[in-house]
């Protein structure tokens, strides 16, 4: 069943029924703004990620602050963000099921839409789905610069790339070069590093392509902890960052270089005490079922010495010792999740808060897009 909504606009903080996935507009504002002009600066072109927060109301705010469209991680993702109006999306993934691929061409016939390829199969199963529908996708040639994922060897690019434009129904529109490892090495020197060598590999791949008679018009890729160093690169001018619309705690344990942003924590999943057993526990609604665990516990914001000590499906509890007061049946709890997008993912609804009062209830439209 789909989720009660949690709470209606100008409802006060305290009528929002929990867990709730709440974000902060204000400071969601501040990192739109901030990462927009760094972009604009540059002359680059912004391309959020939206499997981030998976909403339209929020890919349309960033549009509207000059993005050139949205990336998508998944087929249904991707059309969900087509059938709210969003004018172009990447979809960066491979796509080989044909049912799938029919979705996406004929999705293209609404809106610029691409998908990557990393093989000849995969681009001939896509041109055919192009084709059949009457449509055009954008095809990049994904290049593996160092995650060890998906993608072709740089040397191999300009072979792939010649044979997408000379497929039927496709577009080659680039190359797309993400190095999704290096987003969480933890200082700036590590990933300085490992971009430094993804440069190299782009270079190789441009010089392929070029060797291959095409020209590569963009070179997209880049992520919250390591956009600043593409935009610098010389190389990428198409750049991809996501979670810093919201942040996380895993986000948090990076080390900011010289000329990172320092984003704002927009996101939390606010929960409520359910039981105080016994001095020094407490015990909240928000458990397994409300937070993702992949990247470590959640952190409780605003309660010094409280700490979300383990989960269980319902359940989460807080080591409360080290309080200088302990909670109280029933206190909201702020709590900070470990890897925004999968805890995005859990809900059917963000809750927008501006100040002690809700001004904005946002559909999460492409909840539990797996396909």
């Amino acid at each position: 069943m789909a989720q009660r909504i949690p709470a209606r606009e100008g409802d006060p903080v305290d009528a929002i029924e929990t867990p709730a996935l709440v974000v902060d507009l204000d400071a969601l504002e501040h990192n739109l703004d901030a990462m927009a002009a760094a972009v604009a600066a540059s002359g680059l072109r912004l391309r959020p990620h939206a499997k981030s927060h998976k909403c339209p109301d929020i890919a349309r705010l960033q549009l509207a602050r000059g993005a050139v469209g949205v990336c998508c991680q998944k087929t249904d993702e991707a059309i969900a963000f087509v059938d709210a109006g969003v004018p172009d999306v990447l979809l960066t993934n491979e796509v080989v099921a044909p049912a799938k691929l029919r979705r996406l061409a004929d999705a293209a016939r609404r809106s610029r839409v691409g998908l990557l390829v990393d093989s000849d199969a995969g681009a001939r199963a896509a041109s055919a789905a192009a084709a059949d529908a009457g449509s055009v996708l954008d095809a990049y040639v994904e290049v593996d610069v160092g995650a060890g994922r998906c993608g072709v060897a740089p040397g191999d690019a300009g072979a792939l790339a010649r044979r997408v434009a000379s497929l039927p129904g496709l577009r080659y529109a680039g190359l797309h070069c993400y190095h999704g490892a290096a987003q969480h090495l933890r200082t700036p020197q590590a990933r300085a590093q490992a971009i430094a060598s993804a440069r190299e590999r782009v270079l190789a791949a441009k010089a392929a392509v070029t060797v291959a008679g095409l020209d590569t018009t963009v070179v997209t890729g880049a992520g919250t902890g390591t956009w600043p160093l593409e935009r610098a690169s010389g190389v990428w001018n198409e750049l991809q960052p996501g979670s810093y619309v919201f942040m996380d705690a895993d986000y948090g344990r990076n080390a900011l270089g010289p000329g990172d942003v320092a984003f704002a924590q927009a996101l939390f999943v606010l929960a409520s005490v359910t039981s105080t057993p016994v001095p020094g526990r407490a015990v909240c609604d928000a458990g397994l079922k409300a937070l993702a665990f992949d990247s470590g516990l959640p952190l409780v914001h605003g309660r010094d010495g409280v700490a979300y000590e383990r989960a269980s499906d319902e359940h989460g509890v807080l080591a409360t010792d080290a309080a200088a007061r302990p909670l109280a049946l029933g206190e909201r709890v702020w709590l900070i999740p470990g890897h925004c997008d999968p805890t995005a993912n859990l809900y059917d609804w963000i809750v927008g808060l501006r100040g002690d009062r809700v001004a904005a209830v946002w559909p999460v439209a492409a909840r539990g897009a797996l396909a």
